[in-house]
């Protein structure tokens, strides 16, 4: 059954020139450290919160991926509703300012499943599908 009621307009995340730059730089050098210094540097950051939860669930620690990916997901939220959302509507994966904290639910979901916490795993799934069907695609492989 189709809603008749408008979609909320996409919401859109400010970009952090400083905060992108740094993260750029954190990728050419490809080591925690560089990682945490941006998270550090830029804690309301989720793209920085993001890499260092999908690089400690790529090695195994799944834990320390679930803490990372949680941090970012709730400064993403408030960066969300400072930006106008009001709890649903499109958050488009295509804008790449929402692709850190996109990325932070994903790995949410896939860390809470790996620890049991299967109900958490699937209401993330479905927020990273409500806020974007393409960012699940996106992030399918990672």
């Amino acid at each position: 059954m189709q809603s008749l009621l408008p979609e909320p307009p996409a919401t859109l995340l400010p970009s952090d020139d400083a905060a992108e730059a740094a993260l750029a730089e954190a990728v050419e050098a490809n080591t925690d450290e560089a990682y945490a210094s941006v998270a550090a540097r830029f804690p309301t950051f989720s793209a920085a919160w993001g890499a260092l939860a999908s690089r400690s669930l790529a090695e195994g620690q799944v834990v320390t991926a679930y803490a990372y990916a949680r941090t970012g997901y709730h400064r993403g939220l408030d960066q969300l509703r400072r930006s106008g959302w009001k709890g649903h509507g499109p958050v488009p994966w295509s804008h790449g300012p929402n692709q850190g904290f996109l990325r932070c639910l994903h790995v949410l979901s896939r860390a809470a499943g790996e620890i049991g916490e299967s109900d958490e795993a699937a209401r993330c799934a479905q927020f990273l599908r409500d806020c974007d069907p393409e960012a699940g695609d996106a992030l399918a492989g990672s």
